[in-house]
């Protein structure tokens, strides 16, 4: 079951904005050596904000697994203010229906069959929640291979947003336009062998959207 956290509803899962912050620095700092700002084994940046919804695939004892950060464009966003030349081929979004998604990560340690359960949940909650909310789309940054082993090779068609460019040496990325749809959910869950919603958003006002 995946949780949509905010920091208005985490008190409700104890320390999960904490695991959150470890996986994303087991993932992104240890593993991938990102250049982000950590602080004591956790990994955060300008765009933790009381904005932020984060979704999270938690384990029997619950720790975080797998996650991914959901943040709205009306305010200044990532892509925005960092990428902005990634988006070439029509302008940059500024809507309340449309959200930036971010440091998708899953644990590593995870058995092979347990990280495509994770993978598949957490692509199915993407949807799920953005069906609840009245989001049309999300914007993404990542590299070609990643897109098509996360989402392509998983039925989520993606449009891309300009060309693909080097950021940093032998890393180069593209901005992607991630649709939500009842057919691309209905797809996804055909995909992974998944029955029903995976989204467990009882703690989660989805009226703060819109505010």
């Amino acid at each position: 079951m995946i949780v949509a956290v905010s920091i208005e509803n985490a008190h409700v899962f104890g320390d999960i904005l904490p695991s959150i912050l470890r996986l994303r620095h087991q993932g992104f700092k240890e593993r991938q050596n990102y250049a982000v700002p950590s602080f004591h084994g956790m990994e955060y940046d300008a765009y933790d904000t009381p904005a932020t919804t984060y979704l999270a695939w938690r384990d029997k004892d619950g720790s975080v697994r797998g996650c991914t950060r959901l943040f709205p464009t009306t305010l200044p966003y990532m892509i925005e203010e960092i990428w902005p030349g990634l988006v070439t081929r029509e302008s940059l979004p500024k809507a309340p229906d449309v959200w930036e998604a971010s440091r998708f990560v899953i644990d590593r340690t995870l058995p092979v069959e347990e990280r495509r359960r994770v993978h598949g949940e957490l692509l199915c909650s993407f949807q799920e929640f953005g069906l609840s909310c009245g989001i049309r789309w999300m914007i993404g940054v990542m590299t070609p291979p990643i897109w098509r082993a996360v989402f392509v090779n998983a039925g989520w068609p993606i449009e891309f947003l300009g060309n693909t460019q080097e950021l940093a040496p032998r890393e180069r990325v593209s901005a992607g336009r991630m649709v939500i749809s009842d057919r691309i959910l209905a797809g996804l869950r055909k995909t992974f062998s998944i029955r029903g919603a995976v989204l467990d958003a009882s703690a989660y006002q989805s009226d703060r959207m819109y505010a």
